[in-house]
């Protein structure tokens, strides 16, 4: 399954049409212990850029964006009850949201791994 990452430090996850989205390690670590997540509801209409979810932590909140355009199947309801699994498995178990893609195409835009690790690196 190829995962992709975004500039604001969100990953994707991809699957055929489908998606899987969440924030980096290099995001939770920047914001802390993480308090409180807003997941987006099923059927909720995205926009590459647009906002996504919110995240709270002991420091700061924050938007998350969505990487593509799609449409939301699925937010992560565990993260309501525990919303610590950000910080102890921000690209697992404590991801965000699942979506529709509505044009893959998009994703060339995105960064793979090792790019990612650069652009961290350069901060």
């Amino acid at each position: 399954m190829p995962r992709y990452f975004t500039e604001e430090h969100e990953w994707i996850d991809v699957d055929g049409d489908v998606a899987t989205v969440g924030i980096t390690d290099f995001a939770q670590g920047q914001l802390g212990d993480i308090v409180f997540v807003e997941v987006p509801d099923t059927g909720a209409e995205l926009s590459q850029g647009g906002d996504a979810a919110v995240v709270e932590s002991v420091k700061a909140a924050s938007d998350v964006y969505a990487p593509v355009d799609g449409v939301v199947t699925e937010g992560n309801a565990a993260l309501e009850e525990d919303p610590a699994l950000v910080n102890s498995d921000p690209e697992g178990e404590g991801w965000f949201f699942r979506m529709t893609l509505s044009d893959k195409s998009q994703l060339d835009g995105l960064m793979n791994a090792q790019a990612y690790k650069d652009f961290c690196d350069d901060l």
